[in-house]
Order: structure tokens, then sequence, then C-alpha cells
């Protein structure tokens, strides 16, 4: 599963927290990082709420979200380099003050970067990943592979599939998607059904798995 850096930039508002919060989830949950979804979430919208709070409504920003090694890394970035997030002590029953105490709480680091007219406030999570393009043992995920297995041996030397990482192996193992999905095909022209119907309806099922919502 490669991940590519994903990003989008937005206005600091209240109102915008919550769509930034969707995005997120919707990332992660294509990238096979349910688990992280909850956490994540709660760390973007301490990060961008404190823009709102201590920055002010109105500043252009950008949320980034990138793997950094096996970590998922989250960067807010904005134009303020004087409004730096500060780690202080809560009392339990205060009403603010909590943002950068929960994103320390809940990742496994973070910091602030500054460069010329902007900050970065970065945070990264664990994701328990073997590397970066590894995924977290999807059913859908593991019994793709076990298939790929099975007919690397039916069909050798044209189909090789190899879980090494790199982009040789992966286009290799592409290859091996194409000839399984065109054996498919094949098959249910054989047995006079509906190929397109067939793939529609697997479409359908995929980007419901990756909304959440199959």
């Amino acid at each position: 599963m490669t991940r590519k850096p994903w990003g989008v930039e937005f206005t600091a508002h209240p109102e915008e927290v919550a769509a930034l919060r969707r995005a997120v989830r919707l990332r992660l949950v294509a990238w096979g990082l349910h688990e992280l979804v909850d956490t994540a979430q709660l760390c973007v919208s301490e990060l961008v709420s404190n823009i709102v709070t201590h920055v002010g409504i109105g500043t252009p920003g950008s949320l980034g979200i990138s793997m950094n090694g096996t970590h998922l890394r989250i960067e807010v970035r904005d134009p303020d380099t004087r409004a730096l997030p500060t780690l202080v002590a809560v009392e339990v029953d205060a009403e603010g003050g909590r943002g950068m105490a929960l994103v320390d709480a809940l990742a496994d680091r973070w910091g602030v970067r500054l460069h010329e007219g902007r900050k970065v406030t970065w945070c990264e999570l664990a994701t328990g990943l073997a590397s970066p393009d590894d995924h977290r043992g999807n059913p859908s995920v593991t019994r793709a592979e076990a298939l790929l297995d099975v007919y690397a041996t039916l069909k050798p030397p044209a189909c090789s599939y190899n879980r090494t990482p790199g982009r040789v192996n992966r286009m290799m193992t592409e290859e091996s998607v194409i000839d399984v999905i065109t054996d498919f095909l094949r098959w249910l022209r054989a047995h006079g059904c509906d190929a397109d119907e067939v793939l529609d309806r697997a479409q359908s099922r995929f980007e419901a798995a990756l909304s959440g919502t199959g």
C-alpha cells in the first residue's frame, strides 16, 4: 500500500475543524489506518484550534499528512512565527489550555519548526507498521495476498508476486493483479455473466469500504 503525502489548505475558523476531521478520517481509512482515526482527528482538532485561538480567525493555514518511516506525521502550518504552541500545566477543571497537553499525551512526539514567514506545528503517531507501505492485516488485503501467492504457483514464471518493497517489485505485483483480474473476467464471460456489472458492483463495494460505510 503506497501512502503518498496529502495536504489541504484551510482558513482558520471553528467550523473548519469539523471539515478537516472528516478529511483526515477519509484519508486514514483509505490508507488502512483505521485504528489511528480518532487519535489523529483529536490532534488535528487541537492543532487547528490553536491557530484559531492564538493566531486569529481567518488565518490562512494548511494541513499535511504523511508517513515518516512507520509513524504517521501530521503537520499544521500558519504564517505567524510569534505565537508558538507551548505545553503548560492545566488544572483538571480548567475550561481551556488543554490543547498541546492533549497532543503531548496522544502523540509519540511533537514539535514546532520555524521557517521564514511561517511555522509548522507537527506531531507523529506510531502506526505499528513494519514499513511505510505495510498494512495492518486488513482481511481483504490478506485474502488478496493469499490469492496472489496461490496464483503465482499456478502460473509460473509469467506471474511473479513479490511482497518486498520497491518500485520494480510493485510493478511486477501490479502485473500479477492484472493477470488475476483478466482471468476472472474471462471466467465470467465463459459462464455467461455480465463482466461490466460485476466490475461496477466491485467498484461500489470498494468505494463503500474506503468511506467506512461498507
